[in-house]
């Protein structure tokens, strides 16, 4: 199970043992270089790819991000930049707990806040690590030509990941690559053509499988190239690339690519190796002894805490009440209400305490909420029913909610939760580009090109998923004893329906683009990607601004709340990293606009 995390976690070691292998403590190389007579062979550019592989999750031990820092500031997931930034969830815990995460989501924060540094430093070793990949592979006599293309193009995905991330984030980044020999490079260069140009690189040379599950192929690197394609606009190559990934494409261990039956089979560690994994960080609870830094580390705060609570910490990551709000549906049609669904808010247990009577809501809801969120008086995967208040360190501060689609379950938890330290880890996998997603994302390009048809059949595909019975949840056979399992008694009212057969096209094209965005939002909610896509659809300062005014009038995490268009839509380039790079008394980075 998970072999490839444990080569992963085999090949960090095995990197880090290079710095310190000489004998004799007069000839010890600097720490930190790396030996070419240890690295310039098949063996040596091995080792350094799968440490390459292993800067995916940003952990280098314990609780410590990739260059330092807490694990939270590097998270793959981007729950903090991608997902509280974006609205779908509250920091969560208290005001007082992680306070530089406030400013961040209220977007009030400088360039010195820790956060953004941390978590450049995460993606810059990652870079690092795969220029390793691609200056020793140069290097070495013993690989043939089939191995050196396959390893060069497995270094270039990544290295076209670790950019991508970059340059979602911060936009103008110094590109340094295996050539680099002065590596204090200015951020005055658009990235995207060197980023597109490695990802076409492994689209055009990866194997279309992998001997190991984990591994990048060819059909990752088509997914990942043609979202690229996608966040500059250019949905005509994009298209072409997505068709092929949907109608060829397969994952790593050759499954033909569609969606899970049950859409909770994403988050089940025992069900993950599935048709819809497209790119995943594969994770391990229970490998590592210094503590979980395999087990989705950066996620760690990111459980129920309170009273009763089965979780050691921390309660942040709360979903927030919009987000809860968007899974309604209408009771007639079974569609989501695109633009009003805050005027049929999802009734909560807000100021209602754990001992008192509560009746969850009785209208009709998406079923993906209760995949999503946990919510008072539902069951909580085997956990029990989800109590409200006292899973909730500060109600009035980041909602009523707890997250779900990162947490392991109780029959399963010695062996996929990971208890190494103070906060838990997890074994479940963190999805990158799953299929719902690129069905989406292909939606989105044939909307922009005209194609409404198709894009109307890509997201029916999604909500009929959703609306199986078999992705639905269910009640407790025995709320005593959740472990006794689930009856066959839905346990909310779910009503959701695919869009009637010519809707988009009927409607046109800003119809099915709103249908589009909303679907990625309930479909990849809590996952990362809210943000980003506000920001590269143009609406963010639109959504993100309604967002304060409607939550900020519930919660006190964001009252203080205010986007700015033109300047938030993008992050300040860490202070630390500009003044690093003087040179002649002047920085070569240069900071965002609108930030000093």
């Amino acid at each position: 199970m998970k072999r490839s995390t444990y080569i992963y976690l085999v090949g960090l070691l095995f990197t880090t043992q290079l710095f310190y292998s000489c004998k004799k403590a007069l000839i010890q190389p600097p720490l930190g270089s790396l030996s070419e007579d240890l690295v310039a062979n098949k063996n040596g550019v091995n080792g350094l790819l799968i440490g390459a592989y292993a800067a995916l999750d940003g952990m280098q031990g314990g609780d410590v991000a990739l260059g330092g820092g807490d694990a939270w500031q590097a998270s793959p997931t981007n729950w903090v930049f991608g997902s509280v930034v974006g609205g779908d969830a509250s920091k969560g815990s208290d005001g007082a707990d992680q306070p530089a995460i406030d400013p961040i989501a209220n977007f009030y924060s400088g360039a010195t806040n820790a956060f953004y540094n941390g978590k450049w430093k995460a993606l810059y070793e990652g870079v690092t690590r795969t220029n390793n990949v691609l200056k020793f592979m140069a290097k070495a006599a013993d690989l043939s030509d089939a191995e050196r293309k396959n390893i060069s193009a497995q270094a270039r995905f990544l290295r076209g990941h670790y950019y991508f991330e970059l340059k979602k984030m911060w936009n103008m980044v110094p590109w340094i690559d295996e050539t680099t020999t002065n590596f204090n490079q200015p951020n005055n260069v658009d990235i995207w053509p060197k980023i597109t140009e490695d990802l076409k690189y492994a689209y055009d040379n990866l194997l279309p499988t992998q001997p190991e599950v984990g591994r990048a192929n060819k059909w990752a690197a088509g997914a990942y190239l043609a979202k690229a394609y996608l966040y500059q606009h250019k949905f005509d190559l994009a298209k072409p690339i997505f068709d092929a990934v949907i109608t060829q494409g397969q994952t790593s261990s050759g499954l033909k690519y569609d969606l899970n039956k049950k859409f909770e089979d994403n988050w089940l560690p025992s069900a993950e190796d599935n048709p819809e994994a497209v790119f995943v960080i594969q994770m391990a609870a229970n490998a590592d002894p210094s503590g979980p830094s395999n087990a989705n580390n950066g996620d760690m705060l990111n459980f129920p805490y309170g009273d009763g609570s089965p979780f050691s910490c921390c309660g942040f990551f709360q979903p927030s009440i919009d987000l809860v709000n968007h899974f309604r549906t209408n009771p007639t049609t079974g569609l989501p209400y695109l633009t009003t669904f805050n005027n049929f808010p999802v009734k909560t247990d807000m100021g209602v305490n754990g001992d008192a009577d509560f009746t969850p809501d009785a209208g009709t809801l998406d079923p993906r909420l209760d995949w999503t969120a946990g919510r008072r008086g539902i069951p909580y995967h085997d956990w029990g029913i989800y109590p409200g208040k006292p899973w909730a360190r500060d109600q009035s501060y980041g909602g009523p909610y707890g997250p779900k689609k990162n947490v392991y379950w109780s029959a399963t938890a010695d062996v996929d939760g990971d208890q190494g330290t103070w906060a838990p880890g997890t074994a479940v996998n963190y999805s990158i580009i799953r299929f719902a997603d690129v069905l989406l994302m292909a939606a989105e390009c044939e909307a922009e090109l005209g194609g409404l048809g198709k894009a109307e059949e890509y997201v029916n595909r999604v909500r009929a998923r959703a609306a199986d019975h078999e992705s639905w949840l269910f009640k407790y056979k025995d709320d005593e004893d959740p472990a006794a399992g689930f009856s066959d008694e839905p346990a909310a009212n779910y009503k959701i329906n695919e869009y009637p057969a010519g809707n988009f096209a009927s409607q046109g094209k800003d119809y099915s683009l709103k249908a589009i965005y909303y679907e990625r939002k309930i479909e990849l909610a809590m996952e990362g990607h809210r943000f980003f896509d506000l920001v590269r659809w143009g609406i963010a300062d639109q959504e993100l601004n309604a967002y304060f005014s409607y939550q900020g009038k519930i919660t006190s995490d964001v009252r203080n709340g205010k986007f700015v268009k033109g300047k938030n839509d993008y992050y300040p380039i860490p202070q630390r990293q500009i003044d690093l790079s003087q040179s002649n008394g002047a920085p070569v980075l240069k900071q965002n606009p609108g930030y000093n």
